[in-house]
């Protein structure tokens, strides 16, 4: 199996758009003699199966706050949360075996590897799920494409709960201890589990091990690799700027949905229906007892045919003050209301 690691010149790649586009420039183009092994990690990004509606699965505010990217992946499956505290693990499979939709198989190797660390009472559970008394560790996809098998996972090594708390469920407000306990409450952490000696590995000794055990080598040194050309970068680069860092895959490949929201402001409550196509506003409604002196039809016009993006919104709304709408209301409480979960 060869290894192809998310390096460029040398250094890791953390922007979650080129990891992925990576991924897919080698499955789409690179054609090797043997299966490959892609572990990767990035900053804070949330990423969701091909078919989720972004909109139905993220907290936006929480993510614009927090500089979190949201990627849309080639296969299926759910929202997942994964930062530089957690390594990935991709591969490429000959379509030929029997690993298409044996998500028990894919894991095997990974459990093997984490009992030599001393995590027991491990076991593969439900659809796609790794989880070790009870509680998940990773979870797994995969789709066949060209022939071959092209699969994953994340081994949670320290999950940040709070961020899983907040940017997974767009039902929460306000980071809070439900949240974070409802979290810790299915969610493990690897570390927790390792015997006491391996209590202090880093994540890169962590992502070594997890290599050696995957390669079946005794020192990384030792992986046979496949190192990409620059015309393979430029495949790369590409791929990355028409696709995973483009709002349009990431956020508007729905043709059509909608929602409602609700919430009471000190000026009153305000609801707002929208009809969402392309990830831009089809049809706008603006309800509430809220006074102002203006018709509140303006900013429903204002909003028309305007991407759900944070700075989109804010350049429709610039040329209106909204207190002559709504009263005293900012324009940041107010796109934070449009973009915030559903009621």
């Amino acid at each position: 199996m060869y290894l192809i690691e998310s390096k460029r010149n040398g250094e890791w790649i953390y922007d979650p758009g080129t990891v992925m586009a990576l991924q897919e420039y080698v499955k789409d183009h690179i054609f090797l003699d043997e299966d490959v092994l892609f572990p990767y990690m990035m900053h804070p990004a949330v990423q969701i199966g091909k078919f989720q509606n972004a909109y139905e699965e993220i907290n936006q505010p929480y993510m614009d706050e927090h500089d979190i990217k949201i990627i849309r992946r080639e296969t299926g499956g759910g929202a997942i949360y994964l930062d530089d505290r957690n390594m990935s693990f991709c591969f490429l499979f000959d379509g030929s075996n029997d690993i298409y939709g044996n998500y028990a198989r894919l894991y095997e190797p990974a459990i093997r590897a984490l009992e030599k660390l001393g995590v027991h009472n491990l076991e593969y559970h439900g659809r796609n799920d790794l989880i070790v008394d009870g509680k998940k560790i990773s979870g797994a996809a995969m789709t066949l494409q060209q022939g071959r098998v092209y699969a994953g996972y994340s081994l949670l090594l320290d999950p940040n709960y709070e961020a899983m708390a907040s940017v997974l469920n767009p039902n929460h407000k306000k980071i809070g201890a439900h949240g974070i306990q409802s979290v810790r409450s299915r969610v493990g952490s690897i570390r927790s589990h390792v015997a006491p000696a391996y209590q202090d590995m880093t994540m890169w000794e962590f992502t070594d091990y997890m290599i050696c055990q995957l390669l079946d080598i005794t020192d990384v040194r030792e992986a046979k690799r496949y190192e990409l050309t620059p015309e393979d970068w430029a495949g790369v680069d590409q791929i990355a700027a028409a696709k995973y860092n483009n709002w349009d895959w990431n956020y508007g490949r729905f043709h059509q949905f909608g929602y409602h929201l609700t919430k009471r402001f000190p000026i009153g409550t305000i609801r707002i229906d929208l009809s969402v196509e392309h990830a831009k506003i089809a049809a706008i409604q603006i309800t509430g007892d809220f006074f102002g002196t203006k018709d509140i039809k303006e900013v429903e016009e204002a909003l028309m045919r305007v991407r759900l993006r944070k700075e989109d919104l804010f350049s429709a709304l610039e040329p209106l003050d909204l207190a002559y709408y709504f009263g005293d209301l900012t324009k940041e409480d107010f796109v934070s209301f449009i973009l915030s979960e559903k009621a």
